[in-house]
């Protein structure tokens, strides 16, 4: 198991984000007791693309607990994602969930994919 403090997670959330995930964990029975998991795997217009689901730990994810969430990174989205930043911003235009990732060579426009 890998458990790592807030000051050296592999990913963070923004307070803004904790709390939004907060709330729908809270408003979905079947997310009780579930970790958002975030990934990372191949796809989108740049090669790769993120992905945010709740889910059960397993025995070789990174963990952290960020503004109350814990968040689940496996290893081999961890290579893409050290040092990335999940923010939430709500807005009627561009808004939702996004992350800033100091690994991405390059982002395409809509945010969500990534050239490693």
């Amino acid at each position: 198991m890998n458990t790592v403090v807030e000051n050296d997670a592999v990913v963070r959330l923004t307070e803004s984000a904790a709390g939004h995930i907060r709330t729908l964990l809270a408003n979905k029975r079947e997310n009780a007791g579930k970790s958002l998991r975030v990934f990372v795997e191949g796809g989108g217009c740049s090669g790769m693309q993120y992905g945010l689901v709740f889910d059960d730990k397993r025995d070789d994810d990174f963990s952290t607990e960020c503004h109350g969430v814990s968040v689940l990174v496996d290893p081999f989205s961890a290579n893409y994602l050290r040092g990335a930043v999940v923010d939430f911003k709500d807005e009627l235009n561009s808004g939702g969930f996004k992350i800033s990732n100091p690994n991405a060579r390059q982002s395409c426009g809509c945010g969500n994919s990534f050239e490693a």
